[in-house]
């Protein structure tokens, strides 16, 4: 069962979901609200409208959820397609008017070429550890055009382990969650939230540049990559 899509779903057609538990690795369960993955522009945070503006060209939108940020891009004319594992999230999107959205799953999607890869809400944590970052990175740079770019926002999670000392092994932005919906669960999955100083190191040793473009008082930033143009051409 896709319990994830299953949440979704409920969402969409009925306009409410029973509650999404969230269990973790960290602490007790939380409660994920259904209805943040349906906001409408004046929904959304400057951050996520800020990410929006700077996608050019032929754009991905990788873990798409249900579509909110596609239908925005499509608004403005913009060349988007919107992936998801989830095919019960890609029903919804094609329902609510997402004119490309495919099924995928970005670590082996390798038949085209983007301007822009984005990956709002966090998305970057589907990449699991900093050894996923780094591999998702040389994967993402076969997959841009030159003078492309890699758009997605994160958070530094530290204040998690106030008065502890922070876990170096593994880093401690490693994290596991799972779904829960109506009794049913899914596998553990890994996720991943990362530092500004890790990101930039961990970039800079895969010849990535990385700009900070936004960052506010939950230590929550949006960053842009440029893959190292050398291995591009």
């Amino acid at each position: 069962m896709d319990v994830f899509g299953q949440a979704l779903t409920d969402q969409f057609i009925h306009n409410e979901a029973e509650i999404l538990w969230l269990h973790n690795s960290y602490d007790e369960p939380e409660e994920m609200p259904v209805d943040i993955f349906f906001r409408t522009r004046e929904e959304m945070p400057s951050m996520e409208l800020m990410a929006l503006e700077l996608c050019k060209g032929k754009i991905l939108d990788i873990g798409a959820g249900a579509g909110s940020h596609a239908l925005l891009l499509q608004e403005h004319k913009k060349d988007v397609t919107a992936m998801d594992i989830s095919a019960d999230a890609v029903q919804i999107m094609q329902q609510r008017g997402v004119r490309n959205a495919v099924v995928g799953d970005i670590n082996l999607h390798s038949s085209e070429k983007y301007d822009t890869l984005l990956m709002l809400m966090n998305g970057i944590g589907l990449t699991g550890s900093l050894e996923g970052f780094k591999s998702f990175l040389n994967h993402a740079n076969s997959m841009l055009n030159r003078d492309g770019q890699l758009i997605f926002d994160s958070s530094d999670i530290a204040y998690l382990y106030e008065g502890t000392e922070l876990p170096t092994s593994p880093y401690y932005g490693q994290v596991s969650y799972q779904y829960e919906y109506k009794g049913q669960k899914s596998e553990w999955f890994d996720w991943l939230y990362l530092d500004q100083n890790t990101l930039i190191a961990t970039a800079k040793s895969c010849g990535w540049t990385c700009e900070i473009i936004f960052e506010d008082e939950q230590d929550q930033y949006l960053a842009r990559l440029f893959p190292p143009k050398s291995q591009l051409y």
